[in-house]
């Protein structure tokens, strides 16, 4: 069982997918709860986990329901599972209450569905659900932590105690975790995987054509992501380049009077929320010269960790540059990508139009990226070793 917070719904956790799919291919029957389900199905590949997926909202009248009778069946266990969940942190301790009903119901369906392991994307209330789904049934659970959820902090330490394994996306949110007291013996660091395409071969860049230079930042538009020194970026930077933002978010009117100011509203396009289809199908029908994520840290560990939409680029051959932040440094060791400081507009302007006028780098940089992926963020690869840590 999965335990995702939205997917199959909503724009994000998109990068479960392949992971999903490819326990699938290797024999696995996988069931995918959301805690949260909520939004659309904006996701092709999504809509194929809805038929085993168990959907309910955190609170409704069959959640209690079924919540009581698991009480009953084992109430010494769900109240051993109600006292993991006490902090002293009264906003952890709300929300970890709140989900409490959902993961004694969580408990019953795992028990009738005889599921032998619960993982959790997220450490935050995700795992608080899970947690207490395997105290109360007797199976084995584990969680996947990404970043915010470790600066979070809500009973990290206490999760990785009761939990099989506890995996982490990137050395450095490991060390993050480390910080906070988490058991290092049920520590993993694993990445998240992508498919590879079966051909990895791009065309070589071609400045005999018409078309701009285009950039694409895959990115929502959140202060983190710092979209607005990629666009001072593009503004120092000669004509004949283009950037395309796919995503959406709270500073999407703050970038478009930005634009509108830098009198760039001919270069740089606001894609709005892209399905992971359509953002890949750019990647595959050669639309996108380069990848760009500005990233920077905010401070008190609100940075990047390792992102996916970086790794997918990297397995189509795209070129990427970034930041030296959280675990994006991680990624691109050994030349898979060109990195540069935060905040740097000048240096990020510098590193793209290097891609633009030299087609020998952006093809290095291109069969480097890709080479990375293979080697340490294929799907195929992240699942066999998913596949042994459950079943170990």
């Amino acid at each position: 069982m999965y335990v995702t917070s939205s997917l199959p719904f909503g724009p994000g956790e998109a990068f479960i997918i392949p992971e999903i799919q490819q326990l699938q291919k290797q024999g696995h029957t996988v069931k995918v709860i959301p805690l949260y389900p909520r939004g659309q199905l904006i996701h092709e590949a999504a809509k194929g986990l809805i038929d085993s997926a168990a959907i309910q909202p955190p609170i409704s009248f069959e959640v209690l329901s079924a919540a009581g009778k698991e009480f009953l069946r084992a109430p010494w266990k769900a109240l051993q599972a109600l006292r993991l969940l006490i902090t002293f942190c009264p906003r952890h301790l709300l929300k970890n209450l709140s989900i409490y009903p959902k993961g004694l119901w969580l408990a019953g369906i795992a028990r009738r569905w005889e599921a032998e392991h619960i993982h959790a994307h997220w450490a935050a209330t995700t795992a608080s659900m899970a947690m207490v789904a395997s105290e109360t049934s007797g199976i084995p659970w584990s969680f996947t932590a990404h970043r915010w959820d470790i600066v979070e902090g809500n009973l990290l330490a206490r999760k990785s105690a009761h939990a099989k394994f506890a995996r982490f996306i990137s050395r450095s949110g490991l060390e993050m975790a480390l910080a906070k007291g988490v058991v290092k013996e049920k520590t993993r660091v694993l990445y998240l995987g992508v498919q590879l395409r079966q051909s990895g071969s791009r065309a070589e860049l071609d400045h005999s054509t018409s078309r701009p230079f285009r950039l694409l930042c895959p990115a929502s538009l959140l202060p983190v992501k710092g979209h607005k020194y990629l666009i001072q970026a593009i503004s120092l930077l000669p004509e004949g380049v283009e950037l395309w933002l796919a995503g959406d978010g709270k500073l999407r009117a703050e970038i478009e009077t930005q634009v509108r100011e830098l009198g760039l509203s001919e270069q740089v396009r606001l894609l709005g929320q892209l399905s992971h289809e359509a953002l890949t199908r750019l990647y595959a029908e050669n639309q996108v010269d380069a990848v760009v994520l500005p990233s920077i840290d905010l401070g008190g560990g609100l940075h990047e960790g390792i992102p996916v939409s970086l790794i997918e680029a990297m397995s189509f051959g795209i070129p990427v540059i970034s930041t030296r932040t959280g675990g994006i440094p991680e990624l691109l060791e050994g030349g898979a990508g060109l990195l540069v400081p935060p905040r740097d507009p000048k240096a990020l302007a510098d590193a793209i139009q290097k891609l633009m006028e030299n087609p020998q780098l952006h093809q290095a940089i291109g069969v480097a990226g890709r080479t990375r992926v293979q080697e340490e963020f294929a799907s195929e690869h992240v699942a066999t070793r998913l596949e042994a840590l459950f079943i170990e």
